[in-house]
């Protein structure tokens, strides 16, 4: 089989944010940060926003889609609780930062997007909570009003999940980049991160058998039970709203990634394994060498001798395709 470690090495680098458009993001979110502060000594005094960077980007999961954007993920915390709408809160925080783009910022469900031309969006959720309190913030929803939600313990408790895994990262990132790839009815990145914690099947100097392996006890777990619970508040199901038919074609694409993840791991060629990975992670995925696996190419050519009755028995008891010695008897004997 085919060694291609060196050549996810590569892509994993392929996938990450370049400097300079972290720079731009970094600076981007400080602007953001300085529109919320004035409007809120000016128009609302009552109350104090503060920040906390959160999502892929504080988990260190964030890839470079194969459109070249990326996004950050800026929790805007007031305190104290307002006595408005959740609506209200999100309408605040637009005011604030209308403007700051020639595009209009975009209203969704559960936070205010900005986009820029430069290839990537900073989404501002918008938390209540009471000042000094311990409670979990609530978080503001469009569609449902205020709801529980603990970011930071969803940060926590990834941050103690790769503890000693370094893979897990690395496996995290390829699901996104293949989910990326396959774009129609795949989960949001934060699923696929919950999905590889509980399911991790690691491989550690084969990141290909490590992300095979880990969705097949992905397709196992979802066979069993289709859910993907958040590991804190609000505790909920992300897939509690798929229709049976978005599950099944989640499943279906699963089971084609391990179907033709086997064949690459099995094709001696890299360069031919390299292709179907390309296929799977997108074309970012490098090219590899037209090159064989000298040691599976042995094996090959000892099996084929086994089954051809040429292999012989050398006097050291070695089988091979060796000119004298025993020839090998017909093996009949097959196992399962």
């Amino acid at each position: 089989m085919a060694n291609c470690q060196k050549l996810f090495t590569i892509f994993l680098e392929k996938l990450d944010i370049v400097d300079s458009k972290t720079e731009k993001m970094r600076k981007s979110k400080d602007r953001l940060i300085s529109r919320i502060e004035d409007y809120f000594k000016t128009y609302r005094p009552t109350y104090t926003p503060a920040f906390y960077i959160q999502g892929s980007y504080k988990m260190g999961t964030s890839i470079r889609t194969k459109d070249d954007e990326c996004d950050l993920d800026l929790g805007v915390y007031l305190t104290p609780k307002p006595d408005v709408t959740a609506v209200t809160v999100q309408q605040w925080v637009y005011d604030a930062v209308n403007g700051t783009t020639d595009a209009t910022p975009l209203k969704k469900n559960k936070c205010i997007r900005i986009k820029y031309s430069a290839g990537y969006h900073i989404d501002l959720p918008v938390y209540v909570k009471e000042k000094d309190s311990k409670k979990v913030p609530e978080l503001a929803i469009k569609s449902k009003g205020f709801e529980k939600s603990d970011a930071r313990g969803v940060i926590n408790w990834f941050n103690d999940a790769k503890k000693d895994k370094p893979q897990l990262v690395r496996v995290v990132k390829f699901l996104k980049a293949w989910a990326d790839n396959v774009k129609s009815s795949m989960p949001p990145g934060l699923a696929w991160t919950i999905l590889a914690v509980n399911n991790l099947k690691e491989k550690s100097d084969r990141d290909d058998i490590a992300i095979r392996d880990t969705l097949k006890a992905i397709l196992s777990s979802l066979k069993q039970n289709f859910e993907c619970k958040v590991p804190a508040e609000p505790y909920d199901d992300m897939f509690s709203d798929y229709s049976e038919e978005k599950k099944q074609v989640i499943k279906t694409a699963i089971q084609k990634f391990i179907d033709d993840a086997t064949i690459a791991i099995n094709e001696p060629n890299e360069r031919k394994s390299s292709h179907t990975w390309q296929k799977l992670l997108g074309s970012r995925f490098p090219e590899g060498e037209d090159k064989e696996d000298t040691a599976l190419s042995k094996l090959n050519e000892l099996r084929d001798s086994i089954i051809s009755k040429n292999a012989r028995l050398s006097s050291a008891g070695v089988l091979g395709t060796f000119s004298t010695g025993v020839s090998a008897a017909a093996h009949t004997n097959f196992g399962d």
